[in-house]
C-alpha cells in the first residue's frame, strides 16, 4: 500500500526567544520564534512540497495557539499535535555569539514537550508514513520517553524508514553517562541518521571522524551524516566515507542549521524515489548538496521556523553555483 504521508516527526515544540538586540537602556531584547528541531525539519519537507504530520505537545497557553498557528501556516499537519492545558509550552532562551553560535538556556520543569504519552500515539498515522524522523529532547525524560520508542517501533514495523537526530542538549540531561547511554539505545531502529561531530565524539569516544561513524555504522544504520558546520558534511556508508563541502555564507544565527540540512537532505531523498540500498553514491552526494544549501540560507536569518528558505530558493541558491 502506498504511504500517504512523506514525513511524520515526533518531539519537541517549543519558543526559541532568541536574542535580538538591546533596548534603550542596554537590556537585552529577544525576540519569539517558534522552533524544535523536528519543526524545523518538517517545515523544510513542507516548503519542498511534501506531506508532513507532527507529533507532539504543547500547552494552552499563548505560546502553544502560536506554535500550533505557525505550523498551520507552514503547511505542516497539526492533527496529532496535542495541546494540553496541565502544562505549559516549553521555552528556550537562546543567547547568539559573533559568529552566529547558540548558548541555549532551558524553561521546561516539566515542558509540555516532555508529557506526551504512548496511549496518545495515533498508530495508523505512524504506519503510513514513509519517513519517521526523532531526535533525543523527547528522550530525556518520561512519558514522552517510552512515548518515543513505542513510536519509532510501530513506524520500524510498518516499513517507515527511520531517521535520528541525537540532537544533544546537555543542560536538558541530569547525567553525561545516562544521556549518551540513552542517546545510543535508540541507533539500531535507524536507517540514516544526522549527527554533529561533536556528538559524534560524544557517542563514541573517538576523535577520528571516520572511524567514529564506521562504529555508529556497525551499530543499524545504513548511512550517517556528520554535519561540520560551515565546512559542509561527512556521509558515511557501509561501503564509503566522504565529505561534501559546505557553502560559504555569513552566518547570523546558527538555530536550525543542522535540522535545514536533514531536512533538505531528506527531502531530495524522497525527490529521487528510490530505496535507500539503491541510491549511488551521487545520488547521496546530491542530497547532501541540498541539504547544505538549505542549512546556508537559514543561517543568514534569525530564528527557526522563520529562517527556512522556501524551495524556489533552494534551487535558486543550487543553481548559482553551478554544481549540476
Amino acid at each position: 500500500m502506498e504511504k500517504e504521508v512523506d514525513i511524520v516527526a515526533l518531539g519537541e515544540l517549543l519558543i526559541d526567544f532568541t536574542e535580538a538586540g538591546s533596548s534603550r537602556d542596554g537590556k537585552k531584547l529577544f525576540e519569539q520564534n517558534p522552533g524544535g528541531a523536528p519543526a524545523n525539519l518538517l517545515t523544510v519537507a513542507a516548503h519542498m512540497g511534501y506531506q508532513t504530520e507532527f507529533i507532539g505537545k504543547v500547552g494552552t497557553d499563548m505560546h502553544g495557539n502560536f506554535l500550533k498557528r505557525v505550523l498551520e501556516e507552514e503547511g505542516i499537519g497539526t492533527k496529532y499535535l496535542i495541546q494540553d492545558e496541565k502544562y505549559f509550552t516549553t521555552l528556550a532562551f537562546v543567547e547568539i555569539a559573533e559568529n552566529g553560535e547558540r548558548q541555549f538556556s532551558f524553561s521546561r520543569k516539566p515542558g509540555a514537550d516532555t508529557q506526551l504519552c504512548a496511549e496518545e500515539l495515533d498508530r495508523k498515522l505512524l504506519g503510513n508514513c514513509k519517513i519517521f524522523h526523532f531526535g533525543s529532547l523527547s528522550l530525556t525524560d518520561e512519558p514522552a520517553r517510552t512515548a518515543t520508542t513505542e513510536a519509532v517501533e510501530i513506524a520500524k514495523k510498518a516499513g517507515a524508514i527511520v531517521s535520528y537526530d541525537p540532537n544533544y542538549r546537555e543542560s536538558l540531561w541530569t547525567d553525561k553517562k545516562k544521556a549518551v547511554e540513552t542517546m545510543k539505545s535508540v541507533i539500531p531502529y535507524a536507517e540514516m541518521m544526522k549527527v554533529s561531530d561533536e556528538e559524534l565524539v560524544l557517542l563514541t569516544g573517538v576523535e577520528d571522524y571516520s572511524q567514529a561513524a564506521a562504529q555508529l555504522l556497525d551499530m543499524g544504520p545504513k548511512l550517517i551524516a556528520v554535519t561540520l558546520g560551515s565546512e559542509g558534511v561527512l556521509l558515511a556508508t557501509r561501503q564509503r566515507q566522504e565529505k561534501v563541502t559546505g557553502f560559504k555564507v555569513q552566518a547570523v544565527d546558527t538555530t536550525g542549521a543542522g535540522d535545514s540540512f536533514w531536512g533538505g537532505f531528506l527531502s531530495e531523498y524522497l525527490k529521487q524515489e528510490k530505496d535507500l540500498e539503491d541510491f549511488t553514491w551521487d545520488g547521496i552526494k546530491k542530497c547532501a548538496i541540498c541539504g547544505n544549501a538549505t542549512a546556508a540560507l537559514c543561517v543568514q536569518q534569525r530564528g527557526g521556523i522563520p529562517a527556512i528558505p522556501k524551495k524556489e530558493e533552494v534551487e535558486q541558491f543550487i543553481n548559482c553555483q553551478k554544481i549540476f
